[in-house]
């Protein structure tokens, strides 16, 4: 049986709700027409975009002073403002159709808040939290690069998650729509000693594939420490990793190894892999980064059943 795998670089970790294609649509051919606006088609909440440039904070706008651009509503605190921007739409508009910017960064759109704006090469951006705006922060200038490589392809997608350049070097089991471990919670393995079937309500991403979790705060948990909640061996069987094979997993069939979660195809898997625990993780550990480099970029097989 074949199942689809994503091989994949390098994503900031992580933020809400995303589908992870194999390959990514067409780019939008006016990206800004896909506008985060509100149901009366007003952008930024309704703040002056003008202000941001001209007050240095959020100014509320007025309904009499607004215009549209590109299909979405903005509105102004003064004549003035609006003038301002009749005359230079480009020069003051919101960047990438007033989604958050660092999600642009990583390939999907995320809801804003204006007290998290910024100016950045004369250009409004906007996050989504707190969060988004220490993850921006770090590479300012590579984050606006890589925003404006993908948001035509994000727009495209009508804001669901693309295959960013960043995730093409990590090796994950997910299924066709990305998510890892069936949809079970890695957070609860450690916090319940249980698995725990996910929403969608509560997801974020991290190397290529999207998480689900059973509560906000242990999606806040694992976005704020990833690399202590993910799956050892892109979530195939340790036991066949051991063995230098690339299989299937049970969620329900995991222990906590010195930390690390570790998952089982079968019974059979667990029990063998836990006759020798600590010469089976060396061995796993051992083979897993030659499986993850030669199964780089393409589609994968599970491999055939550990005899």
């Amino acid at each position: 049986m074949k199942i689809q795998f994503l091989f994949y670089l390098i994503c900031a970790a992580a933020f809400a709700g995303c589908q992870s294609p194999t390959q990514n649509p067409e780019p939008a051919a006016d990206p800004d027409s896909f506008a985060n606006v509100n149901s009366k088609g007003i952008i930024i909440d309704g703040y002056d975009a003008v202000a941001f440039f001209t007050d240095s904070k959020p100014v509320k706008g007025a309904p009499e002073f607004q215009s549209t651009y590109k299909g979405a509503i903005y509105q102004f605190a003064s004549a003035d403002h609006k003038k301002r921007f009749d005359e230079n739409p480009e020069m003051y508009k919101v960047q990438y159709g007033g989604w958050c910017a660092y999600a642009i960064s990583l390939g999907r759109t995320a809801p804003i808040d204006v007290n998290t704006w910024s100016l950045i090469d004369g250009r409004l951006v906007i996050q989504h939290n707190q969060r988004a705006v220490r993850g921006w922060e770090k590479d300012p200038q590579g984050n606006l690069k890589k925003a404006d490589r993908y948001w035509p392809y994000v727009a495209g997608n009508k804001g669901k998650q693309i295959l960013t350049d960043e995730e093409k070097g990590f090796l994950v089991n997910v299924d066709r729509k990305g998510v890892i471990i069936d949809g079970y919670d890695p957070v609860a393995y450690f916090k319940d000693n249980k698995a725990v079937k996910g929403s969608e309500q509560y997801s974020a991403r991290h190397e290529g594939a999207t998480y689900w979790f059973s509560s906000e705060a242990n999606q806040n948990e694992f976005k704020d420490n990833p690399e202590k909640y993910k799956p050892q061996y892109g979530a195939f069987c340790a036991y066949a990793m051991s063995r230098d094979r690339l299989r299937p997993i049970d969620p329900k069939l995991f222990q906590i190894v010195d930390g690390r979660l570790m998952l089982q195809h079968s019974q059979k898997a667990y029990n063998l892999f836990n006759e020798d625990l600590p010469g089976n993780v060396k061995l796993a550990d051992g083979f897993w980064p030659a499986q993850a480099a030669k199964k780089s970029g393409g589609k994968v097989a599970y491999d055939s059943a550990v005899k």
